[in-house]
């Protein structure tokens, strides 16, 4: 595996991208991928002229086995000993953390039934793409793969950071979003933001084979589990615009109206949620109906589900399945401990960690209760 850099430099708004250099020497690599939030990477590398030369912040990180996964340079720091040598420790974030440097502005706003896909690739085009001197230079929409993503909703949203509300709406959906690099013509690259959905490879479907981790099959090496139902909320007060009991508002629950000892209350302030829209260059109101669907969405973004997560460390040689050929991050699984009596049937990776040193690579994975 070998460590390629990328560097990046923007003309106004065209942007050149071309491979600078290829790193197959290095003391240890953390890649982080990530399905809920941004994932990120750290090089550990002997520190000498050229190394410094290449690793500079702007310039981009990807791997010769991972066309999926690139990150931004976001530090780099020096550190020098007479006894152990001199080394750069060189980290950052994916590219999705480029949309971090945005917010949405002017409100957007669906009042009518809109796919997910349809809102979010809208959404960063208004802000990132087609937005004059707010764009991100070579970068593009790219595919939209999964059936989450063709949920609809109807929702009003404003001044959130455009990369933390993308991942809000892949939680709810249990989607997820991912800018890569693709080679445009000669050596020049464009990076493309992908939406797309893991699979069930799980011991409760039928149409993909099982994927398994248990200390029966000697491929789950160490195993921890937590439960947290403290952060827990499934009934939303929601109210907009308006001044005291004047103000529109309604409540929100997922299902049976949760009740007694079951509810866990959370209030949601959406006075900020404008009850008029621009209707061909003319101030519309929004009917009473639609305004109410658009106060229910924003309830249900409050809505919290008690916190599961489970860390455990597998074998990287297994003989039944390897990472990123059998089974990959936001894929449902289903991971056993016999030895406890314990099996989770479906739960979903949402997240691994390679980690590479002198004494090999290793893969920590992070599994969420689906």
């Amino acid at each position: 595996m070998q460590i390629e850099v990328y560097n990046m430099l923007a003309d106004g708004e065209k942007l050149n991208i071309t491979l600078e250099a290829i790193c197959d020497s290095f003391s240890s690599l953390l890649w982080d991928v990530e399905y809920y939030q941004c994932g990120s990477f750290e090089v550990y590398i002997a520190a000498n002229p050229r190394n410094i030369e290449i690793f500079k912040t702007g310039r981009i990180v990807g791997r010769d086995d991972d066309n999926e996964h690139f990150g931004i340079i976001e530090s780099v720091q020096i550190e020098t000993d007479a006894e152990n040598g001199d080394y750069l420790t060189v980290s950052g974030r994916f590219l999705m953390c480029l949309l971090e440097r945005r917010i949405i502005y002017p409100t957007c706003s669906f009042t009518k039934q809109t796919g997910y896909s349809d809102i979010v690739r809208s959404v960063v085009s208004q802000n990132a793409i087609s937005a004059d001197n707010r764009r991100i230079p070579g970068l593009s929409l790219g595919s939209v793969s999964g059936l989450c993503w063709k949920q609809t909703a109807t929702l009003q949203v404003s001044y959130a950071n455009l990369m933390e509300w993308i991942y809000t709406i892949c939680v709810k959906i249990e989607g997820t979003a991912n800018i890569r690099l693709v080679k445009d013509s000669g050596e020049q690259y464009k990076m493309v933001l992908d939406l797309s959905q893991g699979a069930d490879r799980s011991i409760m479907q039928s149409e993909n084979p099982h994927i398994i981790f248990s200390d029966a099959y000697s491929n789950l090496l160490s195993f921890s589990y937590a439960e947290d139902c403290s952060i827990q909320r499934n009934f939303a007060y929601i109210l907009g615009k308006g001044e005291g009991e004047e103000r529109k508002r309604t409540v929100y629950f997922d299902g049976d109206e949760p009740s007694f000892l079951m509810r866990y209350e959370v209030y949601a302030d959406a006075k900020d949620m404008a009850d008029e829209q621009q209707e061909n260059g003319e101030t519309k109101p929004i009917p009473e109906e639609e305004y109410i669907e658009l106060l229910k969405e924003r309830g249900k973004e409050k809505i919290v589900l008690p916190l599961t997560a489970s860390e455990s460390q597998i074998a990287v040689q297994s003989m039944q399945f390897q990472y990123n050929t059998d089974y990959f991050v936001g894929d449902h699984v289903t991971v056993e401990h016999q030895r406890f009596g314990l099996i989770q049937p479906k739960v979903q990776l949402i997240g691994m960690i390679e980690s590479f040193d002198q004494n090999g690579r290793n893969l920590t994975p992070t599994f969420k209760r689906a």
